[in-house]
């Protein structure tokens, strides 16, 4: 593995990050360069869920926004968010992403709809959702402790675990990649396009 590859997933440090002040003058810049980024990295399973794949951009630019948004600038604060950012961030032979449940018809929707909606999908950690490449089946690992009974969140960290096999089956570009969700209220699939397979193998270190 190179140094470059090694250094790219790194964990991200306090120098890394910018000022309020000084993030501004950046800000549009680097929001541009992420939004581009973010359509390489995103896939929809169906109408209702999206899985976008976190690389150390896409956290810097979050750690950034939620610094400007909730004016954070002293230090000790600044690394609490760094370190609850930097577990998004995949292991070695990992590959990472946030999983969000759209409702494209949210603004129709009441509280108790959207909460009814939402709880559609309790039991979506339960071995619901998996990459399936090159015949492999790679199941989503969901992060511990935010699982609930009675309420079922929109957003969910998730991780995939990549072996040697599957990873070439990603670089074969006629190897097949797909996202498929199999839950008892919601099922689809959708290919993973050769951009997004991309990322995923730079993330990977290959």
């Amino acid at each position: 593995m190179s140094t470059e590859a090694e250094s790219f997933m790194k964990k991200i440090e306090i120098q890394d990050v910018k000022n309020i002040a000084e993030y501004e003058k950046v800000r549009e810049g680097m929001r541009a360069e992420v939004i581009e980024l973010k359509k390489r990295r995103r896939v929809h399973a169906g109408e209702n869920l999206t899985l976008l794949f976190e690389n150390r951009q896409t956290v810097l630019f979050q750690i950034q926004e939620m610094m400007r948004a909730e004016r954070i600038v002293h230090d000790d604060k600044v690394k609490d968010e760094i370190d609850a950012y930097n577990a998004l961030l995949p292991a070695p032979g990992e590959v990472a992403a946030t999983l969000f449940i759209e409702l494209p018809d949210l603004h129709k929707l009441g509280p108790d709809e959207v909460r009814q909606t939402v709880n559609r999908f309790q039991g979506l950690d339960q071995d619901a959702i998996a990459l399936e490449v090159g015949g492999e089946r790679l199941p989503a690992r969901f992060e511990g402790g935010h699982r609930k009974e009675e309420k079922m969140a929109a957003v969910h960290y998730v991780r995939f675990v990549v072996g040697d096999r599957a990873r070439a089956a990603l670089a074969d570009e006629k190897s097949e990649a797909r996202l498929v969700v199999d839950h008892p209220n919601y099922q689809a699939q959708a290919p993973v396009p050769v951009q997004v397979r991309q990322e995923l193998l730079a993330d990977l270190c290959v």
